[in-house]
């Protein structure tokens, strides 16, 4: 975790902790804060859980709910918007206070951010954003991770070569990510992007399809993956082809992590910071639930490249 984030955080949190305070001085006898928080529920839809980054975010959440004596419902979206919007419309029958959506689809989500605010439910999105009356959104700054990793790659390949981008579904942190990389590899005059196909961020189908990318451009020098998952996938089509391909990603799984240490094709990732996410997006909702009036619409958390050089100190 970067200095900066730490810094917020614990900033954070004891805001919290002054404003739970003032709640319970003003309870009236009902209790204290703690008693207060037990009968918060928080529900999270996730997009997938399918992912150590997602299942290191779930993890985060329930250790801050537990500290507060909060329920939490977790859901997860399987990438489907559709089963999404009932999993959230189920949580509002249910009676959460909180809603933090990790949105599958950045516009399809819209109608379950308008159903969970009409019930009064105070919504944050995690990570990716999402359509509709938000009270804030949280999540990293994934323009400049796709920059980040297109800066190294290009640098890497001293300013010439034919490059390939794996995209993925088409929610806004992807978008920012591709953003992020085509700008930085723009800069150099020698860089072409000869390729871009979709590995849906799913490390088999990632796999099938860098295959058919190698295949169809033999002569490929790196590839970006807009997440690690995929990359991994695509780090094994790379290695049993024989070829060589750098590779460069984002996310900081441990897994990338891993291959990049070894030295291989794997060169960099650009670290994201999903715990911080998570606890930052529910202080936001707290402090929303617990009288604050306005909180930041967004507040983006920082990213940070690893490569061999400072990766073996990383982890989520």
């Amino acid at each position: 975790m970067k200095k900066l984030s730490k810094k917020f955080l614990v900033v954070l949190l004891a805001s919290i902790l002054l404003i739970a305070a003032g709640c319970s001085s003003q309870s009236g006898g009902s209790g204290d804060a703690a008693a207060e928080g037990k009968s918060i529920k928080i529900g999270m839809s996730f997009q997938e859980m399918n992912n150590p980054y997602f299942i290191s975010m779930k993890e985060a959440l329930e250790e801050a709910a537990k500290q507060i004596g909060a329920e939490v419902i977790i859901a997860d979206a399987q990438h489907d918007v559709a089963k999404q919007i009932n999993d959230i419309d189920d949580m509002i029958q249910k009676g959460i206070d909180i809603l933090l959506i990790n949105p599958t689809d950045s516009e399809g989500a819209e109608a379950a951010v308008i159903a969970a605010k009409d019930a009064g439910v105070i919504v944050v999105a995690v990570d990716a954003q999402a359509k509709g009356p938000l009270d804030s959104f949280v999540g990293s700054r994934n323009y400049d991770a796709g920059y980040l990793a297109g800066k190294q790659m290009a640098e890497d390949l001293g300013g010439n070569g034919k490059v390939a981008i794996l995209d993925g579904i088409p929610v806004v942190p992807i978008l920012q990510r591709v953003e992020g990389f085509r700008d930085a590899v723009s800069e150099y005059a020698g860089i072409e992007i000869v390729d871009i196909q979709n590995g849906k961020q799913d490390r088999a189908e990632a796999m099938k399809v860098t295959e058919n990318m190698l295949q169809s451009n033999p002569d490929l020098d790196a590839l970006f993956s807009v997440n690690d998952e995929g990359a991994l996938g695509s780090l094994g089509a790379i290695e049993a082809s024989g070829k060589d391909v750098a590779l460069y990603s984002v996310d900081g799984h441990p897994e990338a992590i891993e291959a990049i240490l070894k030295g291989g094709a794997f060169k960099a990732t650009t670290a994201q910071f999903p715990r911080d996410q998570v606890r930052i997006g529910l202080g936001m909702a707290l402090a929303k639930l617990w009288g604050a009036e306005v909180v930041p619409e967004e507040v983006p958390i920082d990213v940070e490249l690893q490569t061999i050089d400072n990766a073996s100190d990383f982890s989520w």
